[in-house]
């Protein structure tokens, strides 16, 4: 059996060892494959994320000698490809045929819109426990060690977003479950990779107040607040402006902005 993980740097684990091509091109190939998983990408898909507009004249040969490599690889560690992963002709282009479970990206998407379903029926509990195991599956950024064109850069700007998203429902679920003091060294430590996030602020100032730091939410809000001033010139939304007369006031509110949506 044959693993494919993209969350982070590129694998492919196999017979408990990591097969992943080392040649950029062809890594390119597999990756865009993968995330199409069960899904036939077209050759001129392919070429543009490898060339670009301009590939080169022997450009249809060049990727089936990719192909050929990482049908090797699957190969060598499947028997053939039928009992794990392989690659397909199928036109206009390549599939990489796969069972369930075999690529993180597909099982993230999956598990994560399991935990937005559990969010909307009120299962809160079991929302952030499942939130927590898509997340888990994340190693660093979507492709982190792979060269990626125009239509892997798309991919990956779209798991990442997904990533951010489902963070932020994991968070607004634990809130609601009063982990206030569990969440503070997390949301201390996203604040300061997402400086600009003023949701993650405004969840920070929410904890802080809540597990009965009054002083740490008000210098929270004014960090917030020095931050947008120095870097784009605007104050803190409305919101978070409510939140922080709140905290000043020691008024209990409901909690800090939420999403928009859960979806």
């Amino acid at each position: 059996m044959i693993r494919i993980n993209m969350l982070g740097h590129l694998e492919v684990i196999g017979n408990g060892r990591d097969l992943a091509p080392s040649a950029p091109r062809v890594k390119s190939v597999l990756a865009l494959l993968a995330l199409n998983a069960n899904r036939v990408v077209s050759t001129d898909t392919l070429s543009e994320e490898l060339w670009a507009d301009r590939p080169p004249r022997s450009a249809a040969t060049t990727l089936q000698t990719y192909v050929y490599h990482l049908r090797r690889t699957f190969g060598g560690v499947t028997g053939g490809g039928v009992f794990g992963c392989d690659i397909v002709t199928r036109s206009p282009g390549y599939m990489l045929r796969v069972t369930d479970g075999r690529v993180d990206a597909e099982m993230f998407l999956e598990v994560a819109a399991d935990g937005r379903r559990l969010w909307r029926e009120d299962r809160v509990d079991e929302a952030a426990d499942r939130l927590r195991q898509a997340l888990a599956l994340w190693r660093g950024p979507a492709l982190a060690d792979v060269r990626t064109g125009s239509p892997l850069t798309i991919h990956a700007a779209r798991l990442n977003e997904v990533r951010l998203r489902t963070l932020q429902l994991r968070i607004q679920a634990d809130a609601r479950l009063g982990r206030h003091h569990e969440l503070i060294p997390e949301l201390r430590s996203l604040v300061a990779e997402h400086r600009l996030n003023e949701w993650l602020h405004a969840q920070l100032i929410e904890a802080l107040r809540s597990a009965g730091r009054r002083a740490e939410a008000l210098q929270a809000y004014q960090d917030l607040r020095r931050v947008l001033q120095s870097e784009l010139g605007l104050e803190p939304t409305p919101e978070v402006q409510r939140l922080q007369t709140e905290v000043l006031g020691g008024m209990r509110t409901s909690g800090a902005p939420r999403l928009l949506r859960a979806s």
